[in-house]
C-alpha cells in the first residue's frame, strides 16, 4: 500500500502522534504521578475497587508517553533539548522520575507486585541520575539565564519530588526484611539530599510569590508542588520511621527522622489554605476562566500526596486523630482528578479532530 493510500483514520493517528510527540509537555508524567498516588490513597482507605481502575489507567498513560517521548528524541531532537536548558519547561522532566517510581510503588501497594517494583525502583534510580544532573549542568552553563521572577516557578521543586520517590518506592518494596546495608544507606542519603532541594529550592519561590509582582496567569498549578514536594518529603520520612525497626541504618537515626518528618508535614499543611486562597483570588476575584492545561496534574498530585502522606504520618507517629483528615480529602482528590482527566480527554478529541 502507497502512502497516498493510508485510510484517514490511519493517518489522522499518525499526525495526532507526531503533533502530540511535537509539543508534548515535558511534565506530563504527573499524569502518571496523581494517578498512582491518588490510586495508593484509594486503596488504604477502603476505596479498592477505584484504586484497581486508577492502576489500569496508569498502565496505558505510561507506556503511552513514554512512546510520545521517544518519539519526540527521535523526530524532534532540537525541541527536546531546547526544553533540557529551558528554566521554565525542564524541571517537568523531573516527572519522568518520579511517575515511574509512583507507578512502582503503587504496584506494589496495591497489588503487591513486587518485582515490578523493584524493576522500576532500579530504572527510576537510573532515571534520577540522569535527569538530576543533565538538568542542573544544562542550566547553569547556558549562556542567557532568564530574571528569578520567569525562570522559577513550583516546577523546580519536583526536582525533591523524583528524589523522595525513591525513597518512597524502596521503603514499601522492603517492608519485612532489610535491603542491603548499601542500599540503605544510599535510601536515607537520598532523602536527606530530597530535603536539601526543597530548602535550597523554597526560599526563591516564596521570594518570588511575595516580592515579585504577580499577574493571575502567573499563578500556575505547578506552584501546587510547592506543598507536593514537601508532603511526599512527609511521606518519605514516615515510611522510613515504620522501617525503622527492620532496617538496622535507621535505628539511630529515629528521633532525627521523627522531628524532621514532622517538621515537613506540618509546612504541607500550611501551604493548602494559602494555595486554595490563591486559587481562589485567580478565578473568583479575578474572574480567570479555568482551561485544561497539562500542568494540572502538577496541582492533582499534591493533593493525592498530602492525602497519604497525612495517612502514614499519622500512622508512622501514632497520631490517629489525625486519620479523618485523609478520608476527607481522598475525596477531593478524585474530584481533581477527575476533572483533570475529563479534561485531558477533550483534549484529545480535539486533537484527533484537527489532525
Amino acid at each position: 500500500m502507497r502512502a497516498d493510500e493510508v485510510p484517514f483514520p490511519a493517518a489522522r493517528w499518525r499526525r495526532a502522534l507526531e503533533n502530540g510527540a511535537a509539543s508534548l509537555f515535558p511534565g506530563y508524567f504527573a499524569l502518571v504521578m496523581a494517578t498512582g498516588v491518588v490510586s495508593i490513597a484509594c486503596h488504604f482507605l477502603g476505596l479498592r475497587p477505584v484504586a484497581l481502575v486508577l492502576v489500569a489507567v496508569n498502565w496505558v498513560a505510561w507506556p503511552v508517553l513514554w512512546a510520545l517521548t521517544v518519539l519526540r528524541a527521535l523526530r524532534f531532537r532540537s525541541a527536546l533539548l531546547r526544553d533540557l536548558s529551558d528554566h521554565q519547561r525542564a524541571p517537568g522532566f523531573f516527572t519522568i522520575v518520579a511517575g515511574t517510581c509512583v507507578l512502582g510503588t503503587q504496584n506494589v501497594v496495591v497489588l503487591g507486585a513486587t518485582t515490578i517494583g523493584t524493576v522500576l525502583w532500579w530504572l527510576g534510580l537510573i532515571l534520577w541520575f540522569a535527569v538530576m544532573y543533565g538538568f542542573f549542568t544544562a542550566v547553569t552553563v547556558r549562556a542567557r539565564k532568564p530574571s528569578l521572577a520567569r525562570g522559577i516557578n513550583g516546577a523546580w521543586l519536583i526536582a525533591a519530588v523524583s528524589t523522595q520517590s525513591v525513597v518512597v518506592l524502596r521503603g514499601v518494596i522492603d517492608v519485612a526484611e532489610p535491603p542491603p546495608a548499601p542500599i540503605q544507606f544510599q535510601v536515607i542519603a537520598m532523602f536527606l539530599i530530597g530535603c536539601m532541594l526543597y530548602l535550597a529550592i523554597i526560599p526563591l519561590i516564596f521570594y518570588r510569590l511575595t516580592f515579585v509582582p504577580m499577574q493571575r496567569e502567573d499563578f500556575s498549578p505547578p506552584y501546587w508542588i510547592n506543598m507536593g514536594a514537601v508532603a511526599i518529603t512527609a511521606l518519605a520520612g514516615s515510611v522510613l520511621v515504620l522501617r525503622g525497626e527492620v532496617w538496622p541504618l535507621l535505628t539511630p537515626l529515629l528521633p532525627f527522622l521523627r522531628g524532621f518528618t514532622f517538621f515537613f508535614w506540618a509546612v504541607a499543611s500550611w501551604w493548602i489554605p494559602f494555595l486554595f486562597a490563591l486559587m481562589l483570588w485567580r478565578y473568583v476575584w479575578m474572574r480567570d476562566r479555568w482551561v485544561y492545561e497539562p500542568a494540572i496534574w502538577g496541582m492533582v498530585f499534591p493533593l493525592g500526596m498530602y492525602t497519604t502522606s497525612t495517612l502514614q504520618f499519622s500512622r508512622a507517629m501514632g497520631y490517629g486523630f489525625l486519620e479523618p483528615v485523609p478520608r476527607i480529602l481522598v475525596l477531593v482528590a478524585l474530584l481533581a482528578w477527575s476533572l483533570g482527566m475529563a479534561g485531558l480527554l477533550r483534549r484529545i478529541v480535539r486533537a484527533l479532530r484537527s489532525a
